[in-house]
């Protein structure tokens, strides 16, 4: 997805978001003006942009999911490096993504591996009556009464 931007001087410079990455470039065209006018051109793909951006600066300082990279344990085969190796040991090629036993998701990259918690834990709520309850087969939290764990409590904030 690209966006054409006309700046002050007389090139032209192409803003580039990579959806992938969600990471922008910024390149510079040598392409002369029309008629010599300035204009900045805004149109449905820059709006978008704009969109995208606005989600994520209010959405990342509401994330507070835990992740964790660690750095490239080279899995072979034949000599070839073909992806990861997590801490127990296990293959996983690289452009995979899996759940760990941690209830983390997983992906291998040439970098390493990528994991980030795939729950949320629950923050906000009456501690004095209820407890939180975690079940690892689903990676879930439960809120119940201490007393009664048939009766759910309200949870009115969750990290993760």
């Amino acid at each position: 997805m690209a966006v054409v931007v006309n700046l002050l001087d007389d090139q032209i410079h192409e803003l580039i978001f990579l959806e992938k990455s969600c990471n922008f470039s910024l390149i510079q065209k040598l392409i002369p003006l029309k008629k010599g006018k300035r204009e900045l051109k805004i149109d449905k793909t820059m709006k978008t942009i704009l969109v995208c951006l606005l989600v994520l600066a209010v959405s990342v300082p509401l994330s507070n999911a835990a992740c964790f990279l660690q750095p490239l344990e080279p899995g072979e085969t034949d000599g070839k490096i073909i992806g990861c190796r997590d801490a127990g040991g296990e293959l996983h090629k690289f452009g995979s993504s899996w759940r760990d036993a941690d209830c983390n998701d997983c992906t291998c990259d040439k970098i390493g591996m990528n994991c980030c918690s795939s729950y949320a834990t629950p923050v906000d709520y009456d501690t004095e009556k209820c407890e939180s309850i975690f079940n690892p087969e689903a990676c879930t939290y439960k809120v119940v009464e201490k007393d009664d764990h048939s009766k759910e409590c309200p949870v009115h904030g969750w990290v993760g």
